[in-house]
């Protein structure tokens, strides 16, 4: 199946608005690619879904550095904490760039969603923002009556880079005995610093994320290639997955991290653990969060928040209407 229609009109309207002559974001510094792909000075990002409370907490790293958390508490009753790690290589992005997506998920699935703003390479690479995952999750563990009203399910999320980190805490969590997880989910998650599997070499794949990019986001996350095989680099290189929580694991059909998702998603099912994968049809990588550009986006909200209803134990919102 090809690209979807929305995704290819999305392509062309970033094509057309490129500067002439602009080069290659792998090209770059980290410096000049975010400043490429911050949102236009004076441009708001929608607050919607409101929210009951927002708030963001700072936290101490393992190393004494500091960094923040959001936490977006829906209306209503709350089943669940999700501690959310949100994508960007490792290099790019922040807190306010998943806000909208993170409440979204808290309105949809009735839980409260912690946002999680580690800490970024090159400045801080690896193992610091897997350190400060840790550290948000530990901490929501302890605050869960504070966060949620009352102690309830605890569950570990992220997406791309985020979703690497939220796999490696996962089994992190299984090691030490805590915190207590009830599920992870796991957007289009980074399993593996191999650049040898068939999804990165396909052309249509070279989208949003091209393999070049990929590469560029693991050289300064961690450019020792060697150190990139152990575990809490690559977490499908775990010598084992068994013991770890319900897992539902995402991939995009034209995404250069397709295989290495996947694969992951098997060895999980293969290790005994509950495995819900569904590959998204026509969807690029970073889908997810386009709400307002790809349609896919939103029913992958529907989806991730209605499984997070079913390991809470509370009914998900209903489906977006097409009027909404």
């Amino acid at each position: 199946m090809a690209l979807d229609e929305a995704t290819k009109e999305l392509l062309r309207a970033m094509a057309e608005a490129a500067p002439p002559g602009a080069p290659p974001l792998w090209e770059l510094t980290p410096e000049q690619v975010r400043a490429a792909t911050a949102p236009p000075e004076g441009a708001e990002r929608p607050a919607e879904p409101d929210m009951a409370r927002v708030e963001d907490a700072p936290l101490t790293g393992h190393d004494g550095g500091a960094f923040e958390v959001r936490v977006l508490v829906p209306h209503g009753e709350v089943g669940a904490i999700v501690v959310y790690a949100h994508g960007g290589g490792w290099v790019l992005e922040s807190i306010d760039g998943f806000d909208r997506l993170g409440r979204m998920l808290a309105e949809r699935s009735g839980s409260a969603v912690v946002l999680v703003g580690y800490r970024k390479a090159p400045e801080h690479p690896f193992p610091t923002p897997v350190e400060d995952v840790w550290s948000a999750l530990e901490w929501a563990a302890a605050h869960a009556g504070e966060i949620a009203g009352a102690p309830g399910p605890l569950m570990i999320a992220g997406d791309s880079a985020g979703g690497n980190l939220a796999a490696v805490v996962a089994q992190r969590a299984r090691d030490r005995g805590a915190p207590s997880l009830a599920a992870q989910v796991l957007v289009y998650p980074v399993t593996d610093a191999d650049f040898g599997r068939g999804s990165y070499s396909e052309p249509e794949n070279q989208t949003f994320l091209p393999a070049e990019l990929m590469r560029w986001c693991w050289d300064h996350y961690l450019a020792d290639e060697g150190a990139r095989l152990q575990p809490e680099a690559s977490p499908i290189r775990a010598e084992s997955l068994a013991g770890l929580p319900p897992a539902l694991v995402i991939t995009g059909e034209h995404d250069v991290l397709r295989d290495e998702g996947e694969a992951y998603a098997r060895r999980l099912a293969d290790s005994g653990v509950e495995v819900r994968h569904r590959r998204w049809p026509g969807q690029m990588h970073a889908f997810l969060g386009m709400i307002d550009a790809l349609p896919a986006s939103r029913e992958a909200i529907d989806y991730v928040s209605a499984f997070i209803g079913e390991r809470s134990g509370s009914a998900p919102a209903a489906p977006w209407s097409d009027a909404r």
